[in-house]
C-alpha cells in the first residue's frame, strides 16, 4: 500500500471513492443489520487509511467522507425515526501511551494552560455495547432512540420498557428535560445461554454479544426484546435544561443517584501515570468481567472545559478510548484463497480452523499481499499465532511450522476472476488485476467511474442502477451503455421506472455520443491516469487513435514514442508503462474498440486565451466555494495553463481554498505565489 504522501491525485480521489463505499458498506452492516464481516480493528484500519489521504489532499475530501460520518442513517428500518436534539458523537481512538500523552499535550495547548495546571480526566471502561440515548421530561421516560448516524436514531421507547436498568422514572430532584446517554449490551453469560437457544430453535446466532444486544432492543415487536436479557448502563447526556454539577465525574455521580447505572470502573485521574495505571488495572481483570469491554474512555473533567474544546467532524475533543492491545490464540491455516477487489487488487485470504479470540470466532484472515505471504512463509497447513489487533482485527504474527519441508505458497500472476495478467508496478506491494473494465470484481465500479462527473458524466446511471442492470446482463462493458435503448421496453416495466424517467436517461446517454476526448480516456480507468493527465495527453495528441498508436509503440520498444510521451508534462515513465500495459491487454483493446464504435469523440482542441497565467502551471487547494474544481481546472485551460494536483519547485501559482493543507505549505517552502479564489475570478475576468 503506497503512502497517502507518495500517491498521486488520480489515486488518492480513487481509493478515497472506494474506501467511502467500503466504508458506508461496513457501517450499514454493523449498524444497521447487526451483521460485521469485518472486526472493528480492521474497520478502524480502513478509517485510518481514509484519515491520512485526506490530510494529504484535503481538497478531495467527498461529501460523503467517512471523517463527515457519525453511524449510520437508519433508512429502511421498521423503527420510526428520531431526530436528536444533541447529535451523538463518536470518539477517536488511542492504542498506545504516546497517543494518549498526546491527547493530554493538545488539551493543553487548545486550552493555553501552563505546565503546572492538572489537567484532571475521568476514566471508565468503554463496554462493547449499543448506543442509546435516554430522554426524561420532569423525571419520567418520554423517549429512547439508538445513535443511528448521530443526527437520526430509531425509536426504541417501548423496547427499553422491558430492561431493569433502565428506569420510567428518575429518583429525586432532576431537571425538566436531561437526556442520558449510554450503552445497552448483553453480559456475556447471558450472551451464550442465548446462542445456545438460538442454535437448537435452528435460528440465527450472533457473532459476540454487542451483535446479539443490538439485534434484540432493535425488533419492531418489543416482545422479542422482553424476552432477552438486555442491560444499561450511562456514560454522559445529551439535551438537557439544566446541567447541576461543574465536573464530568460530578455529573455521572448524580445520574447514578437519580437511579441509572454508571459505570463500575469509573474513577476520577489526575496525572498521565494514575490514567494509565488504571488502563492497566482493568485490562487485567478485563477476563473476569461479567461484560465485554474493549479499551478505556477518558474525559476532560471539567465541563466549562469541555465546552471550550468543543467538537471535530465526529467526535469530542475532550475524550478519547484507549483500546486493548491484541489477543492471540493457535489455529491452523486449511487453505489461501485470492480475494478481486474493485480496484483490481488481489487480496490473499486464510481460510483457518475456527478459533476463539478474546470472545470472537474467527475463521478468515487477511495475509494481505505477495509480500507479507513471503515474510511469514505461510501455506496451507501450517499452525499460525492469530492475534486481534486493537482486539478486533486478526492477523497473523507468527508462523509455527514455517521450517516444515512443503512446497513454498505461489502468488498468482493471473486474475483468478477473468483471467488477465496480475502485476505489481515497480516500488509498490499490491499485485492488480490489469482486466480492468472486463473484470468481473472490478466491472461495477469501473462503470460508475465511466458515468461520474469528471468522466462522462451521464444523469440516471448511479451505482444502484448500474448495479441492477449489470445483475440483469445489460451492462457489462462501457459501450452496452449505449445500447440501452433497445431495452427501453424492458427498463420500463421495472419498478420504480415510468416512462418520463426512462426517456431521460436515454437522452442523457444520447447526449454523450460524442464525447470530450479527454474525459472519456479518464473513463476508461486507466491506472495514473487521472483528469489533468488525460487532457494533459489529449491536447499532444489530439485523437484517441493517436495516442493508442504511441502508446502501442512506446512498449515495443520505440524510444521516439516514448520520447514523446515522456515529453509531456507531468506524463513519466509509470504514465507511459500504464497505457502500454493497457492495450497490451486483449480484452482492454476489445473494450476500446467496442465504445469507439458507439462513440466519436471529436478531436481534443483546447481553445485559450491571452492571461498572465498562459504557460504556468497552477494548482488548486482547499474548498472552492463559486465553482468546482473541474471547473476551475478547465478555466485554467482556457486560460492556456496546466492546471496540476501537486505543488513542486515547478508550480508558477497555486490558489487556496479554506482548508488547504500541505499543498499551501510546499508552497509557501519553494515561495511559491499563493492566491485566493477572488484574486483567480479577477485573473478570469481580466482575460474577458
Amino acid at each position: 500500500m503506497k503512502d497517502a504522501d507518495r500517491m498521486d491525485e488520480a489515486d488518492a480521489a480513487n481509493e478515497l471513492m472506494r474506501l467511502a463505499r467500503e466504508i458506508a458498506r461496513h457501517d450499514r452492516l454493523y449498524h444497521a443489520d447487526d451483521d460485521p464481516e469485518i472486526p472493528d480493528a480492521e474497520y478502524d484500519a480502513l478509517v485510518r487509511r481514509n484519515a491520512e489521504i485526506e490530510a494529504a489532499f484535503p481538497h478531495l475530501v467527498r461529501e460523503d467522507s467517512p471523517s463527515r460520518k457519525v453511524g449510520h442513517a437508519v433508512a429502511g428500518s421498521p423503527l420510526s425515526k428520531v431526530t436528536h436534539e444533541v447529535r451523538m458523537m463518536s470518539l477517536d481512538n488511542a492504542f498506545s501511551r504516546e497517543e494518549v500523552a498526546d491527547f493530554i499535550a493538545r488539551v493543553r495547548r487548545f486550552l493555553a494552560l501552563p505546565e503546572d495546571e492538572p489537567v484532571v480526566m475521568t476514566a471508565e471502561d468503554k463496554i462493547d455495547g449499543l448506543s442509546c440515548s435516554l430522554r426524561y421530561e420532569e423525571g419520567r421516560l418520554v423517549r429512547a432512540a439508538t445513535r443511528g448516524d448521530g443526527q437520526v436514531g430509531e425509536d426504541v421507547t417501548a423496547n427499553v420498557a422491558f430492561i431493569g436498568d433502565i428506569p420510567q422514572m428518575l429518583r429525586g430532584k432532576v431537571p425538566g428535560v436531561f437526556e442520558v446517554r449510554g450503552e445497552v449490551y448483553m453480559a456475556k453469560q447471558d450472551f451464550t445461554a442465548l446462542n445456545a437457544a438460538q442454535h437448537e430453535a435452528g435460528a440465527k446466532t450472533f457473532a459476540n454479544p454487542r451483535n446479539a444486544a443490538a439485534g434484540s432492543l432493535r425488533q419492531k415487536d418489543a416482545n422479542v426484546t422482553a424476552e432477552r436479557p438486555l442491560r444499561f448502563w450511562a456514560h454522559g447526556w445529551g439535551a438537557a435544561s439544566e446541567v447541576p454539577c461543574a465536573t464530568q465525574f460530578g455529573m455521572m455521580q448524580q445520574i447514578m443517584e437519580w437511579g441509572v447505572r454508571v459505570s463500575p470502573g469509573l474513577v476520577r485521574c489526575g496525572t498521565l501515570e494514575e490514567m494509565l495505571q488504571h488502563y492497566a488495572a482493568i485490562q487485567n481483570a478485563r477476563p473476569d468481567l461479567s461484560y465485554d469491554i474493549d479499551g478505556v474512555v477518558y474525559k476532560v473533567d471539567r465541563l466549562d472545559w469541555q465546552q471550550r474544546l468543543g467538537f471535530v467532524a465526529k467526535a469530542p475533543r475532550w475524550a478519547l478510548a484507549h483500546k486493548f492491545p491484541a489477543e492471540k490464540a493457535e489455529t491452523t491455516i486449511e487453505a489461501i484463497d485470492i480475494q478481486v477487489g474493485r480496484t483490481g487488487k488481489l487480496t490473499p485470504v486464510g481460510r483457518l480452523k475456527p478459533v476463539l479470540v478474546g470472545g470472537v470466532t474467527v475463521t478468515n484472515v487477511t495475509l494481505h499481499n505477495r509480500d507479507e505471504i513471503e515474510r511469514l512463509g505461510v501455506r496451507p497447513g501450517d499452525r499460525i499465532v492469530l492475534q486481534r489487533a486493537g482486539d478486533v482485527i486478526p492477523q497473523v504474527v507468527e508462523n509455527l511450522t514455517r521450517d516444515e519441508e512443503r512446497e513454498a505458497y505461489h502468488f498468482p500472476d493471473h486474475c483468478p476472476e477473468c483471467g488477465s495478467e496480475a502485476v505489481a508496478e515497480e516500488g509498490e506491494v499490491d499485485v492488480r488485476c490489469t482486466g480492468g473494465l472486463i473484470c468481473p470484481a472490478q466491472r461495477t465500479e469501473r462503470l460508475e467511474h465511466f458515468v461520474s462527473r469528471g468522466a462522462l458524466d451521464i444523469d440516471g446511471l448511479g451505482e444502484r442502477t448500474i448495479a441492477d442492470f449489470f445483475a440483469r446482463g445489460w451492462l457489462e462493458s462501457p459501450a452496452d451503455i449505449f445500447r440501452l435503448k433497445s431495452r427501453r421496453n424492458e427498463i420500463v416495466a421495472l419498478e420504480g421506472w415510468k416512462d418520463k424517467s426512462v426517456d431521460n436517461l436515454l437522452a442523457a446517454i444520447e447526449a454523450r455520443r460524442q464525447p470530450d476526448a479527454a474525459r472519456l480516456l479518464f473513463g476508461l480507468g486507466i491506472r495514473h491516469v487521472g483528469s489533468v493527465t488525460a487532457r494533459d495527453l489529449m491536447k499532444r495528441f489530439e485523437t484517441l487513435p493517436a495516442l493508442r498508436d504511441a502508446a502501442e509503440r512506446a512498449r515495443a520498444g520505440d524510444e521516439d514514442a516514448a520520447s514523446e510521451l515522456t515529453s509531456i508534462d507531468g506524463v513519466g515513465p509509470v504514465v507511459v508503462g500504464a497505457l502500454g500495459d493497457f492495450f497490451h491487454e486483449e480484452h482492454n483493446r476489445q473494450v476500446w474498440d467496442d465504445i469507439l464504435d458507439e462513440v466519436s469523440p471529436p478531436p481534443y482542441v483546447v481553445e485559450t486565451k491571452e492571461s498572465e497565467v498562459a504557460g504556468k502551471t497552477v494548482v488548486f487547494t482547499g474548498k472552492l466555494e463559486t465553482m468546482s474544481r473541474d471547473e476551475a481546472k478547465a478555466q485554467a485551460e482556457r486560460l492556456g495553463a496546466r492546471a496540476a494536483g501537486s505543488v513542486s519547485a515547478r508550480t508558477d501559482l497555486v490558489v487556496a481554498g479554506p482548508g488547504a493543507g500541505s499543498k499551501l505549505k510546499q508552497a509557501e517552502k519553494h515561495g511559491i505565489r499563493v492566491i485566493d479564489e477572488a484574486a483567480w475570478a479577477d485573473i478570469v475576468k481580466a482575460a474577458g
